[in-house]
């Protein structure tokens, strides 16, 4: 079994002329945190949506656990455990917290498409779910509902949902974007909880969030890799402190 969970070769998206992500080669290893940097417009979304199949690639390839998923749907690529958080909070704000993992659950119980038939026969897969929401820190909400969460906790619970479909990569897109300090560091210790024997793809902007979790960093500026190797490694690169520049260089210095 390969060391790397997750490889791309030469992966390049190209938009009418603007090539927003250009000949990158990943290599996420089993069990770590890998987090995707760069300035705004460097193509991480964009890398994340080639990585799930909500683009196709211009050329380049996606290895998955050695097979080549390059080809693959988005579904497709799901079902092999690759699941994605999004940037903004994916919840149904109408059901509890509880209901909420619970549907993430149900592709392993064969009633994945019966949701709507009333939950009552899932009953059973709730001592699963109130041990992810302790995981989480939210066992004692599972009866809200999830619109009155606060931000931070909705982000916690879409992580616990996206745990549930017992992934073997989750990518985490933005996960502590607009949330205030308390939530940040909250959130940060969670993903670190929730990692271990796990292997996560984030993609985050805040410097001092990577600086504590990730094992390892791949800087991408205007679609190419820049550099790529620990904070202490990347923070100190040439390149990527001029890609950064003026303030947001020496908080990239300063982070950790």
């Amino acid at each position: 079994m390969s060391e790397f969970i997750l490889e791309t070769h030469d992966l390049t998206k190209e938009f009418k002329g603007f090539t927003a992500v250009d000949s990158v080669n990943l290599q996420v290893q089993r069990g770590h945190i890998h987090a995707l940097l760069g300035p705004n417009g460097a193509g991480k979304t964009t890398c994340f949506n080639l990585l799930t199949k909500f683009l196709v690639p211009t050329r380049g390839r996606i290895v998955l656990a050695g097979t080549d998923i390059t080809g693959e749907t988005s579904a497709q690529i799901a079902r092999r455990g690759v699941i994605r958080s999004f940037q903004i909070s994916a919840v149904f704000p109408h059901l509890t917290v509880l209901e909420n993992v619970r549907i993430g659950l149900q592709r392993f119980t064969g009633t994945s498409f019966h949701f709507w038939k009333g939950l009552t026969g899932l009953k059973t897969l709730d001592a699963k779910v109130l041990s992810l929401l302790e995981l989480v820190d939210l066992r004692d909400m599972a009866s809200l509902k999830a619109a009155d969460l606060p931000y931070g906790r909705k982000r916690a619970l879409e992580i616990a949902t996206t745990m549930a479909m017992e992934p073997q990569l989750m990518l985490l897109d933005e996960p502590t974007q607009g949330m205030g300090h308390e939530d940040v560091d909250r959130v940060t210790a969670l993903i670190k909880r929730v990692a271990e024997g796990r292997t996560v793809l984030m993609v985050e902007h805040n410097m001092k969030v990577v600086a504590s979790i990730a094992d390892r960093i791949t800087v991408l500026a205007r679609g190419a890799v820049l550099a790529e190797g620990d904070y202490a490694t990347v923070s100190k690169h040439p390149a990527v402190l001029e890609a950064y520049m003026g303030t947001e260089a020496s908080e990239l210095v300063g982070a950790h």
